[in-house]
C-alpha cells in the first residue's frame, strides 16, 4: 500500500467521529440509521477497524455526504474542474483549462463600465460566445451589439475592446488561441430529403 493511501486510511477514524461529532449524533443514534454495531462504529473511529465500504457507504448515506467526503479521498481520478474565479481589470475571470497550452477557454463575466473603451492588439485568435446580456464588441472599424448565444471570432492582432453594451454586466465564454490557433467547429452535414 502507498504511503498516500495509508495516509488518507489513517485520517478514515478521526474524519468520522469529527463528523458525527459535529452534527451532534451519538454512536447509538448513528448504529440505528445505518445497522453498523455501537462497537464497530467506535472501534472504526479509533482506528481499530480497518474502513471498508460496507461500513463506509451506509455511514456516508446516514450523514447525507459523499463518500469521498468523507473519507478525505484525494481529488485523483475526479473529471471536475474545481472553477477558482478571479478578479482582472475589473472583470470576474474563471479559467475553464487548467493546462497551459495553445488554447485556452474563460468564462468572463464584465460589469458595465462608464469609461471610454480602449482599443488594444495582441498576439492570437479569440472566439467569444455571449452567454448572458448584451457584449459590445469593437473591432477595428466595426461597433456590434451582440446577444446571447451570438459568436464572434476574430484575429487579436486588429484593434479590438468588448464589454457590455448597456448598463448591465454581459457572462461570456472566450477561447483565446495564442499562436492564432483558430477554432474549428465541426457539424453533421445537412440530410437530403428524401424523394418519395
Amino acid at each position: 500500500m502507498s504511503p498516500a493511501v495509508s495516509a488518507v486510511l489513517a485520517e478514515v477514524g478521526p474524519r468520522l467521529k469529527r463528523v458525527r461529532t459535529q452534527r451532534n449524533i451519538t454512536l447509538v443514534d448513528l448504529a440505528a440509521a445505518t445497522g453498523i454495531s455501537k462497537s464497530t462504529l467506535s472501534r472504526l473511529e479509533s482506528g481499530q477497524r480497518k474502513p471498508s465500504l460496507e461500513l463506509l457507504l451506509p455511514i456516508a448515506q446516514a450523514h447525507k455526504i459523499p463518500l469521498d467526503e468523507l473519507v478525505g479521498a484525494p481529488e485523483v481520478g475526479d473529471p471536475r474542474i474545481h472553477l477558482k474565479p478571479q478578479a482582472r481589470n475589473g472583470r470576474v475571470v474563471v479559467p475553464l483549462t487548467r493546462q497551459p497550452g495553445a488554447l485556452q477557454a474563460w468564462k468572463v463575466v464584465i460589469p458595465p463600465d462608464r469609461k471610454k473603451p480602449e482599443l488594444r492588439t495582441h498576439e492570437g485568435y479569440e472566439w467569444l460566445y455571449v452567454l448572458a446580456g448584451e457584449l459590445r464588441l469593437i473591432l477595428a472599424d466595426h461597433d456590434i451589439t451582440m446577444t446571447p448565444g451570438e459568436v464572434a471570432e476574430f484575429d487579436t492582432s486588429l484593434p479590438h475592446w468588448f464589454g457590455p453594451a448597456g448598463d448591465r454586466p454581459v457572462e461570456i465564454l472566450s477561447l483565446l488561441g495564442r499562436q492564432g490557433e483558430r477554432i474549428h467547429v465541426r457539424a453533421a452535414p445537412r440530410r437530403k430529403p428524401s424523394s418519395g
